[in-house]
């Protein structure tokens, strides 16, 4: 079992930026390739970044790119998620998600583990 806790989500301001964190515990972080997601009410879950167990390779949603950053510290047993330039579409929650596979999956059905998410509101 993986424990994954998001935090760092808010309120900010169109153009501001928020640096989520997701805390995992459990089995060996560096075992697993790491994503985020993100859902709006009433749609599916959209892939937003993923990233790779080393944390040597990145990818991005074309809706991201260019804005968002995800790294991750496996000394620290965390990923995280750098978003600036937020738009007041980029308003929903955000999960982070674990799997263990070797390559990084933009389906949320490929992932093992989740948080409980965290909620971004940009206002305009």
């Amino acid at each position: 079992q993986v424990q994954l806790v998001e935090s760092g989500g808010g309120l900010v301001q169109a153009g501001g930026s928020l640096r989520l964190s997701c805390a995992a515990s459990g089995r060996t972080f560096s075992n697993y390739a790491m994503g985020w997601f993100r859902q709006a009410p009433g749609k599916e879950r959209e892939f937003v970044a993923g990233i790779t167990r080393s944390g040597g390779r990145t990818y991005y949603a074309d809706s991201v790119k260019g804005r968002f950053t995800i790294s991750r510290d496996n000394a620290k047993n965390t990923v995280y998620l750098q978003m600036n330039i937020l738009k007041p579409e980029d308003t929903v929650d955000y999960y982070c998600a674990a799997n263990s596979r070797s390559y990084i999956s933009g389906s949320p059905r490929e992932y093992d583990y989740w948080g409980q998410g965290t909620q971004v509101t940009v206002s305009s």
